[in-house]
């Protein structure tokens, strides 16, 4: 197991900031779902302060299932590019709030309009209801032809961290099963590939809460998200293992101190081998959820930076 001192500087501070608070608001069940959003949610307050100013936020009902989305405009009224965006949080946790200056700094650096998905959580529902959501979203967005919410249809990616990395491949796949278009480009932060493998090398070594996360929150996760066990074998759970043909270009960022490395690392080499453009880029020194830490860490700036002039060759 590595020691932390592999950590950058800054992604430390970040780090150390967050588990004053929460030492500050303990004790709390870290079992009960309900104090976890609460708890979790009063951590990451602080660090979506700040950031892109907007010309305009709207927030809709849209789908089968009345989802809420959020649109966020940096600075136009014409149809543009859109990023369909997922936040992470083990499927139970967080929300379009605690990723809001994350959506903005999108928004504002590939100059696209960014739409943010508040699919329901579990464990009130299981796998794989959420997926369907964000299918439905897209395909109320395609119906509409999204004029009067001056987006291009046309050129819409999908993009999410952690949990929302993997919804937002499964999301492709459930179109690609229906004979829909997949979007245009994929954007997966420290995505969730595979059920939780602990002997594997990245498990064994950031294994440790100085690590931010760890096999034991991970499992948790997944008792929450799926039905039963049958459930790994499906693709839309464990990606990794699907046909990933025809899956459009991705941009993987990779968080280096992470138990997840392993399987985002096996991710693009599988995403290759199915023919996918791949970019993937290993940020030394971070941990899970790192771009969050974008008010103060270099590293989260240049990561989001690398990402977006991607994600604008993507839709040019």
């Amino acid at each position: 197991m590595a020691d932390g001192k592999d950590i950058d500087l800054d992604i430390q501070q970040w780090q150390n900031i967050m588990q004053e608070t929460y030492t500050s608001l303990s004790p709390f069940d870290s079992t009960s779902i309900d104090d976890l959003r609460r708890v979790t949610a009063l951590v990451r307050a602080p660090w979506t302060e700040g950031g892109p100013v907007m010309q305009r936020i709207e927030e809709k009902h849209v789908g089968t299932y009345s989802t809420r989305i959020r649109l966020y405009y940096p600075n136009h009224d014409q149809a543009c590019p859109t990023l369909i965006y997922i936040h992470g949080g083990g499927y139970i946790i967080f929300s379009l709030d605690t990723h809001d200056r994350l959506m903005r700094e999108y928004a504002s650096r590939a100059n696209v309009v960014v739409i943010g998905v508040d699919y329901s959580l579990s464990p009130e529902v299981k796998y794989p209801r959420a997926i369907y959501e964000i299918v439905s979203v897209i395909q109320w967005l395609r119906e509409q032809n999204a004029t009067d919410l001056s987006i291009d249809v046309n050129r819409m990616a999908i993009g999410g961290d952690s949990a929302g990395a993997n919804l937002s491949v499964a999301t492709n796949l459930r179109l690609r099963a229906l004979n829909e278009p997949v979007l245009v480009a994929q954007l997966l932060n420290y995505g969730v590939y595979d059920r939780v493998r602990p002997t594997s090398d990245s498990y064994v070594r950031y294994n440790d809460p100085k690590y931010r996360l760890n096999a034991e929150e991970m499992q948790f996760y997944f008792n929450n998200y799926i039905q039963n066990e049958a459930d790994y074998d499906d693709p839309y759970v464990c990606p990794l293992h699907a046909d990933l043909h025809g899956l459009p270009p991705s941009f993987l960022t990779i968080t280096e101190c992470d138990v997840l490395f392993d399987e985002n690392r096996s991710m693009a080499e599988a995403l290759r081998k199915a023919n996918v453009n791949v970019e993937e880029h290993i940020y030394h020194g971070t941990t899970h959820s790192f771009l969050e830490a974008v008010r103060i860490a270099t590293i989260s700036n240049k990561a989001l930076d690398d990402a977006c002039q991607w994600l604008i060759k993507q839709f040019y």
